[in-house]
């Protein structure tokens, strides 16, 4: 398949999966993290796949592969995030879990497509 947009990506398309379980996560978080765990972690979510459709549209590999560093960076932080909510006893360990798999997944998937691109520079 051939790659016209960023929507064609797999790692955008988990991406935006991952966002809206992050929003599903924090509809359970105490109304007194509103303005403070809840945005930033939402945050950190949605940067990721905003992140890989900049870097995508951008006219350069080296600036492609800079977006997906930036976004493997929110993707970091949004883990972080996500394991302090199951430490603050938010979310059970058990609810975060599929996230956090699809977390690793994402990662993986943003050091080969960003490894990709600098090898063909």
């Amino acid at each position: 398949m051939k790659i016209e947009s960023h929507r064609d990506l797999i790692v955008w398309q988990k991406s935006m999966d991952m966002v809206v379980q992050i929003y599903q996560l924090t509809a359970k978080f105490p109304a007194t993290e509103t303005y403070r765990l809840t945005s930033q972690i939402t945050r950190a979510a949605v940067s990721v796949p905003a992140n890989i459709a900049e870097g995508h549209a951008r006219g350069t590999k080296k600036d492609y592969a800079n977006f997906l560093a930036i976004a493997k960076g929110s993707l970091m932080e949004t883990e972080t995030f996500l394991m302090l909510t199951v430490r603050l006893n938010y979310i059970p360990q058990s609810q975060a879990n599929s996230t956090l798999f699809l977390i690793t997944e994402i990662s993986k998937m943003l050091t080969t497509l960003r490894n990709r691109l600098i090898n063909m520079q």
